[in-house]
């Protein structure tokens, strides 16, 4: 069993945020795998759950605010009782320039407060990440008003490859390919 995480906040207003690309690459999972998300409101999330080659899938966007995440990630993990090594988190990073994604297999935080939350939450940062790049071209505008902004039209063609890249990523990493080759074929690298 594999568990993919997409990070996001849950209200409309956000939905086509920076903050929320997580969230758009869980949708594009889902519908690649052809599930649907349903409530789960015990563990704080809408969750699709499906095969993918063999393999069991459940991804998860959590229904609270990102700054909470590791409380969902928390308690689904501990509801399936799965390992750190079957988890994967997807989210936005300021760190990566647009129109690239990373993959790493641990990790520090760094400024992502969602992300600060999920290893304080799991007392942990060994878990797998996939980090789509939403860098500022303009470093003076003030992070949180930056990732919640939403997503300018002429950005779009940049972030739906990224964002798709994202999917595949979390695809391969389903499918039990090794953190090395993750890496070398999708960290820094445009599609």
């Amino acid at each position: 069993m594999k568990i993919v995480f997409g990070l996001g906040n849950p209200d409309k207003k956000y939905l086509t945020t920076y903050h929320n690309l997580g969230f758009i690459v869980a949708d594009k999972l889902a519908a690649e795998l052809g599930l649907n998300f349903r409530l789960k409101s015990l563990l704080r999330c809408t969750m699709a759950k499906g095969v993918y080659r063999g393999e069991q899938v459940i991804i998860v966007k959590p229904t609270i605010y990102m700054n909470l995440s590791g409380e969902c990630v928390k308690a689904v993990k501990n509801y399936f009782n799965v390992d750190n090594k079957d988890i994967v988190v997807v989210y936005d990073d300021l760190d990566i320039d647009i129109g690239l994604i990373k993959y790493r297999p641990r990790g520090s935080s760094g400024t992502h407060n969602g992300m600060r939350n999920i290893t304080a939450c799991l007392k942990t940062e060994d878990f797998a990440r996939v980090r789509v790049g939403t860098k500022r071209e303009n470093p003076l505008i003030p992070v949180v008003d930056y990732v919640l902004s939403n997503i300018p039209e002429s950005q779009y063609p940049s972030f739906n490859e990224s964002t798709t890249r994202a999917k595949e990523c979390v695809l391969d990493f389903i499918q039990g390919k090794t953190h090395d080759d993750l890496m070398q074929k999708y960290n820094g690298q445009k599609a």
